[in-house]
């Protein structure tokens, strides 16, 4: 285990952080508020503590993938550790387990909340809630590769351990490069939804905070009815924008390269898109009576069917209340999640794919022994290890909202709302089912479950492995 170069890498995150948190600052003196020194002294100490660690450079630039998982799963835990102090030191949420649970669901784009009054907090505190939605979307040590190179092609290591989905390809040979198209495709979409909420005639710190949790689909908002208190309009752009975060954004690529042929080849984006489309026409048929034109119960329905699918968690009507089917749709749909590769959570398109393939191969070979038949995804064959990797994933994400779901159901909630808490959080989501729905929150929670739930969702934003590696004996025996 190289310990210095995991040292290294975490003293740059907190360096990094500490400039983040600098931009609440522009907030706070824009609107006069005094909460801006507050941002000011803690962002003075994560520069000063990150630059004295990053000054003693690493002994050796190895780097392999339990460094990875290892330095991942840690920055994560310090980005959350250290952005939930400006929660507390305003006194805005006293509490620091309920500090930490907001900003890990903010980092972790789950968009779970245990604030009753979300417009309670003052313009420079909801500036950096929102903006932590944005800074997790595409992941913040993505975003450091981009800017900084630390150790050349072992760089794929961190990619690897933070990007989402079954595998991590690169869109040209160097590392370095593709998390700087990526994040390059990230900041231009972002700038052009700000635009596109300013001209839908948002003001300037609205289009900002709602572009920051709807790009990276995060879904917090800065009203208690989420986006139910804005207009038609300022919906149906954040609908479209949830829907297209849900896409591999090497899709976008793709097309910025004019290889059009290559994009309708991704397969997973064509049945993300029927899934969406498919689950927002069935929710539309049950819940036509409750709206006064079939448009609005369609503009309804595709919004939460968006927002769910892509684990940002807005909502627009309490869809607690819809349909029993309606509900056990938006649940798949909370399983599922997005694309690979896209800033949603959930697990993912492809490897449910994988896995009905692979069920088919196993059926086949079941009737017919001696036939031999290829898993394919996006008309390639799909690796043994990949397909291995996929069930493996898929028991491990299993058993940990198994193990989850016993600890929070000591709270003694009902067992939707147990079941649909973890499910929401491991899936990135936010809002569940019954007390956890689009209209409650997660404060009647214990400190244990709140806890349990920190886990789930730095779990599922880390796609499992990184958090369980932690835990792991072997990961710490010298080798």
């Amino acid at each position: 285990m190289n310990k210095s170069i995991i040292r290294f890498i975490l003293c740059r995150v907190l360096q990094f952080e500490g400039l983040f948190l600098l931009l609440p600052v522009i907030v706070s003196i824009f609107y006069k508020e005094n909460t801006g020194l507050i941002f000011v002294a803690i962002s003075a100490g994560c520069l000063a503590l990150g630059t004295l660690g990053a000054h003693f450079k690493p002994k050796s630039k190895v780097f392999y993938a339990r460094e990875g998982f290892v330095v991942v799963a840690m920055s994560w835990i310090l980005l959350s550790l250290v952005g939930a102090i400006p929660f507390v030191a305003t006194g805005e949420i006293p509490s620091y387990v309920d500090a930490v649970f907001e900003t890990v669901s903010g980092f972790t784009t789950t968009g779970a909340s245990i604030l009753n009054d979300v417009e309670a907090l003052t313009k420079t505190t909801m500036f950096w809630r929102c903006f932590t939605n944005w800074i997790g979307g595409m992941g913040v040590l993505v975003f450091i590769m981009a800017v900084l190179p630390l150790s050349g092609s072992r760089n794929m290591h961190l990619m690897r351990a933070e990007s989402t989905g079954p595998e991590v390809g690169k869109l040209v040979p160097r590392v370095k490069t593709t998390a700087t198209i990526l994040y390059g495709i990230y900041f231009g979409m972002s700038l052009i939804l700000i635009t596109c909420f300013l001209l839908s005639g948002l003001p300037l710190y609205n289009s900002l905070i709602l572009s920051f949790s709807t790009m990276g689909t995060g879904g917090f908002a800065d009203l208690n009815k989420s986006l139910g208190g804005y207009s038609r309009s300022a919906q149906t752009i954040s609908m479209i924008f949830m829907i297209l975060c849900g896409v591999n954004f090497n899709a976008y690529f793709l097309i910025l390269r004019r290889k059009f042929k290559d994009f309708w080849k991704l397969e997973e984006v064509r049945v993300y898109l029927f899934i969406v489309f498919l689950s927002a026409a069935a929710i539309t048929i049950q819940i036509r009576g409750g709206f006064d034109s079939l448009g609005d119960a369609f503009h309804h329905a595709l919004f939460q069917v968006g927002s769910i699918v892509s684990t940002t968690g807005f909502s627009t009507v309490d869809f607690n209340a819809w349909p029993m089917l309606s509900k056990v749709i938006l649940l798949f749909l909370m399983v599922v999640g997005g694309c690979a590769g896209s800033t949603c959570g959930g697990i993912k398109v492809p490897r449910f794919l994988i896995l009905l393939r692979s069920l088919g191969r196993e059926l086949s070979h079941l009737t017919h022994p001696r036939s031999v038949k290829k898993v394919k995804l996006n008309g390639q064959t799909v690796s043994e290890e990949t397909v291995s990797s996929v069930i493996s994933f898929m028991i491990a994400y299993v058993l940990v909202v198994m193990v989850s779901t016993f600890i929070v159901a000591a709270d003694n909630m009902d067992f939707t709302s147990s079941f649909s808490a973890v499910l929401a959080n491991v899936g990135n989501i936010g809002p569940g089912l019954g007390i956890v729905g689009p209209t409650g929150n997660y404060s009647t929670l214990s400190d244990l479950s709140k806890i349990t739930l920190i886990f789930d969702m730095l779990a599922g934003r880390l796609e499992v492995y990184p958090m369980l590696v932690l835990f792991y004996m072997g990961t710490w025996r010298k080798s």
